[in-house]
């Protein structure tokens, strides 16, 4: 079966998931933010915990494509509400996500002014 690379359902975005994170490092994105249960995040910078719905996601790339559709991540550039600290956060989504990253994935207020979450 030949695979379309140009397919929408593929992320067009070449890039490994390391290029992505230093790419947004360089952005100011130096921070790391993880998934908790109930759609939430916790902030590494300050260890807060926050409801995700209250934090604005600024950027969003995936990792994704032909060679290995099984590679769904979603890299999301966030800003804490309680310390400022900007960085990201590395879930996966898709059939096979945790519970956790589909919670703060759905969660998250879109504020890249994009017309979806997977744009």
């Amino acid at each position: 079966m030949d695979i379309d690379s140009s397919d929408a359902q593929y992320a067009r975005d070449p890039s490994s998931l390391t290029a992505i994170l230093a790419d947004l490092e360089a952005q100011g994105y130096g921070g790391q933010f993880a998934a908790r249960e109930g759609g939430r995040l916790v902030c590494f910078t300050c260890s807060t915990e926050h409801d995700a719905a209250t934090t604005a996601m600024t950027a969003l790339r995936r990792t994704e494509g032909a060679s290995d559709p099984d590679d769904m991540l979603a890299i999301v550039a966030l800003t804490c509400p309680s310390c400022q600290a900007k960085g990201t956060a590395v879930l996966n989504y898709g059939p096979e996500a945790p519970m956790a990253d589909a919670e703060m994935l759905r969660a998250l207020e879109d504020d890249r002014g994009g017309t979806g979450m997977l744009d």
